[in-house]
């Protein structure tokens, strides 16, 4: 029973060509070879002594700067190709990162941050369309799946090979590794993966291309990117308000958090891509799985108010990473789906966007409303805004149906 329950979950791996085995491959290496990020405000604070307002705006810095690359990227990807934006992407952020490490002044790591995040962020809508010419159509939202499931065991991995790092050759050594992990991940790419042009439109496509509405018109697409980021708002109290609750209310260790924020990793590494492959064979209406993913998301935090029974800190984590399976790779696929042909990268721009304004929200709102009400409020309001992305799913799910018609 286990052999065959091991066979049908290698069965999803299935049917990617190659190019996206190599794409998830130099994201594995790309986001476990950003090691510095974990730790960039350790660093800032104790080894140059930085106040934690100018850390604050060091790391507003970082997120704009990558909210620019996200739309700056999807911009030139539109005009110039996927392939040049992450070939120069990579190769450049990996050369700023050894540089970085010589930056030691307050207004030239913010101006330092900025750059590197808007050259490295380049990267992502970039690299979502390369995902629409080399995956085939009928994988496409497993080909997300895989992606992100690279970026999600890069991200599990960097940390811990981060910290060995630091032990065993301070923050040089790590600034040093991590730039040249960049610069690895690109040979790789452009030694295995030979440029491919997107598909032409054809004659017949080219009147309803000059007829199509701009992006910035597009009424369904905007309010998916605000309904995604009210859930990745939520979604990455994970990160930022939930340790700080499970030091103060129950007492927990670094060590024990890590478990548990380990346990999302774990779920989503084991039940994304069947999740994934079921819906898709089913040919269940994706505006509908994301709507589910914001609802266990809005659960994952009104479950916090039952704060006398420890266990509940588990159930919460489970509930968030089912809505993290649910909504992610969905809304990554209905995004890519929406762009017309020759829009992708704008698309895909705003997109990532969506995700570098949510990371900028999410630990200065949680963290104020921490400080001046409590965390019980704090989970309720959060539980709300994920009910509220779930009425946004209902009114774009109508907004498509009516625009079928």
């Amino acid at each position: 029973m286990l052999k065959a329950a091991l066979h049908r979950y290698i069965n999803n791996f299935r049917g990617f060509r190659r190019e996206v085995w190599i794409l998830a491959m130099i994201t594995f290496i790309n986001r476990a070879g950003t090691m510095v990020l974990p730790f960039l405000s350790k660093y800032l604070k104790e080894n140059l002594e930085f106040t934690y307002g100018q850390v604050g705006w060091i790391m507003i810095a970082f997120g704009l700067g990558s909210m620019l690359g996200s739309w700056i990227g999807g911009k030139l990807t539109d005009k110039i190709g996927f392939y040049k934006i992450m070939t120069f992407s990579l190769f450049t952020s990996g050369i700023l990162f050894f540089v970085l490490q010589f930056i030691t002044s307050f207004w030239g790591l913010c101006f330092g941050m900025f750059t590197i995040m808007a050259i490295s962020d380049m990267f992502r809508p970039a690299m979502f369309v390369s995902l629409s010419v080399y995956a085939k159509p009928e994988n496409r939202v497993r080909a997300l799946s895989l992606v992100r499931l690279a970026v999600n065991l890069g991200f599990a991995a960097g940390p811990t090979l981060g910290g060995l790092i630091i032990l065993g050759l301070g923050y040089q050594g790590l600034f040093w590794i991590d730039g040249s992990s960049c610069i690895i991940a690109i040979l790789i790419f452009a030694l295995t993966v030979k440029e491919k042009k997107r598909i032409s439109p054809t004659a017949d496509e080219i009147p309803a291309l000059t007829d199509r509405k701009s992006v910035y018109k597009d009424k369904p697409f905007w309010l998916l990117l605000f309904t995604l980021f009210i859930i990745v708002m939520v979604f990455f109290q994970i990160f930022t308000t939930l340790p700080l609750y499970h030091n103060e209310k129950f007492g927990l260790t670094e060590f024990q958090t890590g478990m548990l924020l380990s346990l999302n990793g774990l779920l989503v590494f084991l039940l994304e891509m069947p999740i994934v492959s079921i819906m898709e064979r089913k040919s269940v209406n994706k505006i509908r799985i994301i709507a589910y993913g914001a609802l266990c998301v809005a659960l994952g935090y009104f479950v916090l108010l039952f704060d006398s029974w420890i266990f509940i800190l588990t159930v919460s984590i489970i509930l968030l990473s089912f809505g993290e399976i649910f909504a992610f790779p969905f809304s990554n696929a209905v995004a890519l789906n929406r762009a017309p042909k020759g829009q992708e990268g704008q698309y895909m721009g705003l997109f990532t966007m969506s995700f570098s304004l949510a990371h900028i929200a999410c630990s200065k709102t949680g963290l104020d409303i921490i400080e001046h009400f409590g965390y019980k409020t704090n989970w309720i309001v959060m539980g709300c805004l994920g009910m509220l992305a779930v009425f946004c799913c209902i009114w774009l799910n109508r907004m498509l149906q009516t625009e079928k018609l």
